[in-house]
């Protein structure tokens, strides 16, 4: 995909992998940029920097659990800027709980990391497929290709947008509707800040900048990839796991064993 002239919508951008996602494409020349985030403040004062900088910039507050903020969305996004090309479905939150979690923290993971690119696709494929050109570019996580220890809710909603995504690339990929995953691993942001979090990350690879993600998917996008991996070694342990499915839980246990003790 070519981002130069492109209009792209941005969910949860108003810090780390959103944000980083926001000022990359605004240096490569995006036409326009839609940025949405609970955080209404954050995201508009975001916006206007971008827009002071020369990338013609929205941003508002949305609430993607809602399928009605998703689609007013793309609405504003088609007045303000014109059709959309690229819809980036970025927002996510884990439980940093196991099963125990509350039902309603469960909900939460689904709503937000599984129905909200749902949401999009319902919104944006309409007008995409009419024209015969569109891409999707779902944040799931290498959580989504293998498992976030100690984050039921996360691991299992990961896999879902994960399997979500593929899905759309064999239904719409004949129309002209390109579908990426994102799945990067540790990433230096809010999610990651606390202390048995960035442990588990860390015991399997270095913490990366949201940065660096977005020159992955700089480079992803533009190779039509459906798998961005930032972290390029996630590639050889989804290997292992789907050659040696046994072998790989025997592994992973005695990895888990070592580290804190988190969600049961």
């Amino acid at each position: 995909m070519e981002l130069k002239g492109a209009v792209v919508v941005i969910t949860g951008a108003a810090g780390g992998i959103g944000a980083a996602l926001a000022r990359r494409f605004a240096a490569e020349g995006a036409r326009g940029l839609l940025l949405a985030d609970l955080d209404g403040g954050k995201v508009e004062d975001l916006a206007q920097e971008l827009d002071r900088a020369g990338c013609h910039t929205v941003g508002v507050a949305s609430d993607v659990s809602r399928e009605s903020d998703v689609r007013a969305l793309v609405d504003t996004a088609e007045k303000h800027l014109g059709p959309v090309d690229l819809f980036c479905s970025n927002a996510g939150i884990g439980s940093g709980a196991g099963i125990a979690a509350p039902n309603e923290l469960w909900q939460a993971n689904w709503d937000i990391n599984v129905m909200a690119h749902v949401y999009a696709a319902r919104a944006v494929l309409p007008g995409m497929l009419k024209r015969g050109n569109g891409y999707l570019l779902n944040t799931a996580s290498a959580a989504g290709l293998l498992q976030m220890p100690g984050d039921a809710a996360y691991t299992a909603t990961k896999h879902a947008a994960v399997a979500f995504a593929e899905w759309l690339a064999v239904t719409y990929g004949a129309q002209g509707i390109r579908v990426s995953a994102l799945c990067p691993q540790g990433v230096r942001s809010a999610m990651t800040e606390r202390d048995d979090v960035r442990a588990v990350l860390t015991a399997f690879g270095p913490l990366i900048e949201p940065e660096d993600v977005a020159e992955s998917v700089v480079r992803g996008l533009a190779d039509e990839r459906f798998l961005i991996l930032p972290h390029e070694e996630v590639a050889t342990y989804e290997q292992h796991r789907t050659a040696d499915r046994d072998a790989w839980l025997s592994g992973m246990r005695k990895a888990v064993a070592s580290l804190p003790q988190l969600g049961a």
